[in-house]
């Protein structure tokens, strides 16, 4: 990858969705709940570092947090962070047990808190995030069968905690509905639409879904565990991927996608926030909060003329809100973010979500090999197509987009998006091909009364020309050897 450089992408979710990103698993993130991010043209200032706490404000927050949790649950507040830091592995018995009776003749009436980091048993950062655990453990205490290790993420409409299922001793994300949305049931069937969706698909390249539920008042997913990283996360710390990266990112994602497909789910929300890859560099799509059957007329019709997806990525069809909307809508949001990943900015850039996405809508699109000049005239080809204003111009499904990444791949020219034959009829090539081959004969008498003949039309008469040019040199190397 190329070095770093200024990230000025964001995303922003039309309508409701459950989307964005969190190391080791997908996460809702603030930009894609709803709120516009900075894009281009704007006076924004840049976001700010947030600067440490000092320890005594951080350590003392944090035991007022901790001391919470101790009167609710009649636990010492000491016995509490012991506990906490054993089961952590934060420090061992003996060290806690060393501290604990310091605790009892200190004359300056420290907590155990304080005595561990001053023995640098553990580090006041360490001491701050148990604040998290409490929280946590708070929260995924009400859901049976699992213990909650930690928070992943949270955003505006889900949060997300790292958990061990206990009847099988493995690790899983959980993701949990905000108790504020428990009595809408819009927010609850979309929710447990995202499981149902997630459950109906099974491939090594899509985050797994494992149940959903309720549990008091916590509505509940758990899911596959990604740990790792998203391809986001990439783009911001290295702008550009190289294209034999991007492209061996592409082709998992359009492997994952054509299950989905053939399983009669559409994503409607691919782009790189939802694209983890694991610490082994496998790739996972997730976040199948937009997902949709493509059968499913009654939810097409409910939708109709409401965009759903992320204006940086969202296709055309998603924008205007048509009712049909099949496997060309996530092949041109999986180019868009292609495009993303190889270039280093998004395809379509705006001073707010309505201007980008009529941008996809109107403006031509950039080609990518002119942004970035590395790229080879094959994968600039393949992104083209993809993101072709209209759907019946894209690749009409991932089986076919598959056959032009591997081709590159290899470093062969696309077969589909080829530019050379981008605008003829496969028919045409076929039968020029058979005329070269001496296969068929052209008849003359075929001229229809309705209109010209084929064989007038500049195409043909310039793909006969080519063959008859072949079969002459043919036959002068013939004769040159007798």
């Amino acid at each position: 990858m190329e070095r770093p450089s200024a990230e000025k992408s964001g995303g922003v979710t039309v309508a409701s969705g459950v989307s964005g990103s969190s190391i080791g698993m997908s996460v809702p993130s603030n930009d894609d709940m709803g709120k516009t991010p900075p894009l281009a043209g704007e006076a924004t200032s840049p976001r700010p570092h947030r600067a440490a706490p000092s320890p005594a404000a951080s350590l003392s927050e944090t035991q007022a947090a901790i001391k919470a949790e101790a009167d609710k649950s009649g636990t010492s507040l000491d016995t509490l962070v012991g506990r906490l830091v054993v089961e952590q592995g934060l420090a061992t018995n003996d060290e806690v047990s060393h501290c604990l009776e310091q605790v009892k003749e200190d004359r300056n009436q420290r907590s155990l808190a304080q005595i561990l980091v001053a023995h640098d048993y553990v580090t006041e950062r360490q001491i701050v995030r148990l604040k998290q655990i409490v929280e946590a453990q708070r929260t995924g205490q009400k859901i049976p069968g699992y213990k909650v290790l930690g928070k992943l993420g949270e955003g505006a409409m889900a949060t997300v905690f790292k958990a061990k299922q206990l009847s099988l001793d493995r690790t899983v994300a959980i993701k949990i509905l905000p108790r504020k949305f428990s009595s809408n049931p819009q927010f609850i069937e979309r929710f447990y639409a995202e499981g149902r969706a997630a459950a109906a698909l099974n491939h090594p390249n899509i985050v797994q879904a494992f149940d959903v539920g309720k549990a008091g008042d916590y509505h509940y997913f758990v899911m596959e565990f990604v740990d790792g990283r998203t391809v986001y996360d990439d783009i911001l710390k290295h702008k550009r991927f190289s294209e034999h990266e991007a492209i061996d990112i592409t082709i998992q994602v359009a492997e994952a996608l054509l299950h989905a497909h053939e399983k009669g789910l559409i994503h409607r929300d691919v782009k790189p926030k939802n694209i983890m890859i694991s610490s082994d560099g496998v790739v996972k799509l997730a976040d199948m909060g937009l997902a949709r059957a493509i059968s499913d007329k009654e939810a097409a019709e409910a939708e109709a003329g409401k965009a759903f997806g992320t204006p940086y990525y969202i296709s055309p069809e998603q924008i205007r809100g048509e009712i049909n909307i099949g496997p060309p809508a996530d092949i041109y949001a999986l180019g868009a973010t292609m495009y993303h990943m190889l270039t280093g900015n998004v395809p379509f850039d705006g001073k707010n979500p309505s201007a980008v996405m009529h941008k996809h809508l109107k403006a031509a699109l950039v080609p990518p090999d002119h942004v970035n000049a590395k790229l080879t005239q094959g994968v600039a080809e393949i992104i083209e197509m993809m993101m072709s204003k209209s759907p019946k111009a894209r690749y009409q499904n991932c089986r076919d987009l598959l056959i032009d990444l591997r081709a590159v791949r290899k470093g062969e020219a696309p077969v589909l998006a080829h530019r050379e034959f981008g605008a003829i009829d496969l028919q045409s090539i076929v039968a020029a091909e058979a005329v070269s081959e001496g296969e068929i004969a052209v008849d003359q008498s075929t001229k229809s009364a309705s209109g010209p003949s084929i064989l007038t039309q500049p195409l043909f008469v310039a793909l006969l020309a080519v063959a008859a040019i072949s079969i002459i040199f043919n036959i002068i190397l013939l004769a040159g050897k007798m």
